[in-house]
């Protein structure tokens, strides 16, 4: 039976690795992979460290690439626009993934049974392997996406991905830090990408080694991307939910001023009318912009997906 490491001769796989301050474990990771994916080009994208990361990858014989905008967004847009392959593998290189799992994630693409596997984490863990907190805000996310763009995914933030050409090359990233694989799992659920998740085990970073994750900050970003990202690509529910909110607010504030008015025929609540006729009129205001808006997004989903057929031509 043939080996699931291999792959055919003219199928180009690139590794590609962000790091920052990763000394202690990116000569690991390197050749953790190249124990599983021998054919596989390796390339390291060095964020600005100021330890040894660049001479152990250059040491462990790595292709080494700089990125000098700060932010792990960053570094996966330079890696996306820089490396050519037909499969690429995107790992973290804080050596937390158990890689054993790798050649059947790769073997998944190639046989274009998905357009992206990515390795969900949340199934086999360590205790000291999440942050407090992580866990729960992982889950949460992923609820959010289910929900507002469709999937079942279990974990959004994995570090862990295979994705084939056509999705590297067609995704746009636009965010900057920790945010960006939430972004790349919704753009893909968006455009109807065809994704996969593989249980992988995961452990804790060796000690030495620091996360540069902040929760607060970083859930906060992941959250204002999901809301950003659920603004633009579903403007209709977007503004359709503001709208109805503000209708209800507006029927509220007036129901004193319209009983009063059937009443006596007078208004004495004045203010209380002004409000009520200024909200209603904003929700009609954003409720047009969402129909406005969700015809425009048409028009582009229809367009994206022309350009992208003619180049497949």
């Amino acid at each position: 039976m043939k080996d699931s490491r291999e792959l055919p001769a003219d199928t180009r796989c690139a590794v590609v690795i962000p790091c920052y301050n990763e000394e202690m474990t990116i000569g690991k990771v390197i050749r953790d992979v190249r124990a599983v994916l021998p054919q596989a080009e390796i390339c390291v994208f060095d964020n600005n460290s100021t330890d040894r990361t660049v001479q152990q990858a250059r040491e462990a014989g790595a292709k080494l690439f700089r990125e000098k905008r700060q932010g792990k967004g960053f570094v996966i847009q330079s890696m996306f626009s820089k490396v050519e392959a037909d499969i690429y593998v995107m790992v973290d290189g804080d050596d937390t993934y158990d890689l054993h799992r790798l050649p059947e994630m790769v073997a998944k693409v190639e046989r274009d049974q998905a357009d992206m596997v990515v390795g969900s984490r949340l199934s086999s863990f360590t205790k000291e392997s999440f942050r407090p907190l992580h866990t729960f805000g992982n889950r949460l996310v992923a609820w959010l996406i289910d929900r507002f763009f469709g999937g079942s995914l279990t974990d959004i933030m994995s570090g862990l991905r295979v994705m084939n050409r056509d999705f590297v090359k067609n995704i746009n990233i636009t965010a900057a830090g920790f945010e960006v694989e939430t972004e790349m799992t919704i753009k893909a659920l968006k455009h109807n990408a065809v994704i996969s998740e593989m249980a992988i085990s995961y452990r804790e970073r060796p000690q030495g080694s620091f996360s540069k994750l902040n929760t607060y900050r970083d859930g906060i970003l992941v959250l204002r991307t999901i809301l950003m990202i659920f603004k633009d690509y579903k403007p209709f529910l977007f503004f359709a939910g503001i709208s109805l909110l503000l209708f209800i607010l507006s029927l509220f504030s007036g129901a004193v001023v319209i009983t009063e008015f059937l009443k006596t025929r007078y208004i004495t609540h004045v203010p209380l009318a002004i409000l009520a006729s200024g909200l209603m009129i904003l929700s009609m205001i954003f409720f047009i912009t969402g129909v406005i808006l969700d015809c425009t997004n048409r028009r582009f989903d229809e367009m994206y997906h022309f350009m992208r057929q003619k180049g497949a031509k």
